[in-house]
């Protein structure tokens, strides 16, 4: 098993992009990691580190690829007691719901009896025109809390 899961959730692919760039920055830090874009949630280890990194899309939408992993998991509520997870986040500062995608994932995450390791980080596109450059800041931190 990989010591961490990425999951990512993409409407353009800048999510992807972001997931992609930290997987290579936690391999050079010795880390295992499997990649998975829109995965079904059978595909997802239920136990260990999950990395998450999802855009938001429309009106605080979680993206179409990742919509059926998320719904599988409100509905059949898995014990997710053995999984630990971080929090990446792209949106758009002048919608109202600003991120809206990855905040639900985490409640979600949370209720279902997963923990979060550190903060989440939450990009604005607006303001990071490479939203990876603010994406490995923090994961450069949030690799010494695991």
């Amino acid at each position: 098993m990989a010591d961490i899961t990425l999951i990512s959730g993409s409407t353009l692919g800048s999510a992807e992009y972001v997931a992609e760039h930290l997987e290579e920055k936690l391999q050079d830090a010795g880390f295992s990691t499997q990649m998975l874009h829109g995965p079904a949630l059978d595909e997802v280890p239920q136990e260990g580190i999950w990395l998450v990194v999802c855009s938001t899309h429309g009106a605080g939408e979680i993206p179409d690829n990742l919509q059926p992993w998320f719904e599988a998991i409100s509905e059949s509520q898995p014990d997710l007691s053995q999984v630990r997870f971080g929090a990446v986040g792209l949106g758009n500062h002048e919608y109202d719901l600003f991120c809206g995608a990855i905040r639900q994932i985490e409640t979600l995450l949370i209720a279902q009896g997963a923990q979060r390791i550190g903060d989440r980080l939450e990009i604005d596109v607006l303001e990071h025109e490479i939203p990876e450059d603010p994406a490995e800041a923090w994961v450069m931190t949030w690799k010494n809390a695991i």
